[in-house]
């Protein structure tokens, strides 16, 4: 697992719209797969200037979503397919026939689901994989205890997942119960994973995630098992971190590595 710790959001923000910016440049027809939640804003705003700025062109590439809530109308402000296609689809210039998201409103979720898994292999797979990390450790919306061999699946929500989410919406009642999430196992398919974090509030699952054992009480500690996982972290998210002079001495010493 790369560690790099940045002064603050912005920085986050432009390491990891570079690091995306990479893998879409140097793979055709690339394949991403796209957070929701506030910590990948500040990339996906990133990645916009690049586009507008005529670096970076997204026509061809395609987008899976982690996750969607189950009962909300696809239209509703905070469903996940409103959210992707504003954030992801409108400002990085994507065709929104190549974003997919999965279906919340399914008359069968065991199919809805498999279907979602045959799509993303149809589609060759995800390149990279963006995650943020919720307080709890979960990333999509897989909670803790969840498996690490799990497949898109529905999933009911944690107490403290909902009550996160709350300030997206006018009170906690209205935040549904459940949701489909890519499954860890799905995640952990992905050809690279790309976690991002800020602020002392993700500090504790920040520190489980990297330095805890591999454990479904903290779901995003899987990223343990990744071979190519980077997680870009500012100096809060970083604040409980055992190892951090390490961290620090490879990232210092990272380009003069031999090759």
């Amino acid at each position: 697992m790369e560690i790099v710790i940045v002064p603050d959001g912005a920085a986050v923000a432009a390491h990891a719209a570079a690091a995306m910016a990479n893998v879409i440049r140097g793979t055709e027809r690339t394949v991403i797969g796209v957070a929701t939640g506030s910590s990948p804003l500040g990339t996906y705003e990133a990645l916009a200037e690049m586009v507008r700025a005529g670096e970076l062109d997204m026509t061809d590439v395609s987008a899976f979503a982690l996750d969607e809530y189950v009962g909300l109308d696809p239209e509703h402000p905070e469903s996940y397919h409103s959210v992707i296609g504003k954030t992801v689809a409108d400002q990085l210039g994507m065709d929104p026939a190549r974003v997919h998201v999965p279906n919340g409103f399914a008359n069968n979720f065991s199919d809805a689901c498999d279907d979602y898994e045959r799509a993303i292999e149809a589609a060759g797979g995800i390149d990279i994989q963006l995650l943020g990390i919720g307080a709890n450790g979960h990333i999509g919306f897989n909670e803790p205890a969840s498996s690490f061999a799990s497949r898109t699946r529905l999933k009911t929500l944690a107490p403290q997942t909902r009550a996160d989410n709350a300030r997206f919406f006018n009170s906690i009642d209205e935040v549904p119960m459940y949701s489909v999430t890519q499954g860890l196992g799905t995640i952990l398919d992905a050809r690279r994973l790309l976690l991002v974090a800020q602020g002392e509030a993700k500090a504790d699952a920040v520190a489980a995630m990297i330095e805890g054992p591999v454990a479904s009480l903290c779901p995003a500690s899987a990223l343990q098992l990744h071979r190519f996982a980077t997680v870009i972290i500012d100096e809060a998210a970083a604040s409980k971190l055992k190892l951090r002079d390490y961290y620090d001495h490879v990232q210092h010493h990272r380009a003069l590595a031999p090759a």
